[in-house]
């Protein structure tokens, strides 16, 4: 039975400290502990400011939250942001966790301090470069704290509250859908593509032929572990960007998908 409103678009309608309450939901508990940060006021003790900010207006169908360690962070610590779709069920658009005490690399501007959109409107190799020297996965300014699956629970307690019974997300890289598929997520378009693209980096695969060496996106070993993949995705091995995949999860369901059998990260 659904506690609150069934769509992100009447949820913004409420007033603000109504749908505040309900978003607060999403925060996981370890946030407020690990960053001393407190649940009623959202400030700590050495900030003025809220570490914790909604953006979420009146007639929008998305959300924003995010998560600061102190308010004045170029990065939060927890981003999400979702929305309705127009089949009337929830997408999760973006999802990001980061080590605010782990190194910064700038990819996610270029050269000139361009925008890259996650390296689909340029690219700054250097910072690409230096990044997966450092173990880092495409679209990663910094280290995660591998925090995902203590969220999972805590958004899907608030999708159950909403009333659905499913969720969406879309993975951004190769990396993100492997992820996703071993926290239980199916797909929903690009399962078959997934497939053949684990058969393409075997020896003797398309993909595989192509990890030359020429740049160390494209190591020769990159075939054999899921962020040496997504590098090589990253790069173009594919021919073509990494798009159209769209995942789902069922409360409480774990889907058992498993695309890259004996794979290492």
């Amino acid at each position: 039975m659904a506690l609150w409103p069934s769509s992100i678009q009447e949820i913004n309608a409420l007033p603000e400290v109504e749908k505040q309450a309900i978003y607060k939901t999403l925060i996981p508990e370890w946030i407020y502990h690990d960053y001393g940060i407190d649940p009623r006021t959202f400030r700590t003790a050495l900030d003025a400011f809220p570490s914790i900010t909604f953006r979420c207006p009146a007639g929008s169908r998305a959300m924003e939250l995010f998560v600061r360690r102190r308010s004045t962070d170029l990065d939060p610590i927890l981003y999400m942001n979702m929305a309705d779709t127009f089949n009337h069920q929830l997408m999760v658009l973006l999802v990001v966790v980061n080590d605010p005490d782990a190194p910064r690399f700038n990819i996610d501007v270029d050269q000139h301090g361009n925008p890259t959109h996650f390296g689909t409107a340029g690219r700054n190799i250097p910072a690409e470069l230096a990044a997966l020297r450092a173990g880092l996965a495409p679209g990663q300014i910094r280290k995660g704290l591998r925090a995902f699956k203590r969220t999972v629970p805590e958004f899907e307690a608030f999708v159950a509250s909403m009333g659905h019974e499913m969720f969406m997300i879309e993975p951004l890289a190769y990396h993100n859908a492997i992820v996703f598929e071993r926290y239980g997520f199916n797909y929903l378009r690009g399962y078959r593509d997934m497939i053949e693209i684990n058969r393409q980096f075997q020896p003797g695969g398309d993909y595989h032929r192509r990890l030359t060496g020429e740049t160390l996106f494209r190591d020769p070993q990159a075939w054999n572990s899921i962020r040496g993949r997504s590098w090589a995705i990253h790069d173009g091995v594919l021919g073509h960007p990494f798009t159209g995949f769209v995942m789902y999860k069922r409360v409480g369901v774990h889907a058992q998908i498993n695309t890259v059998p004996d794979s290492r990260w």
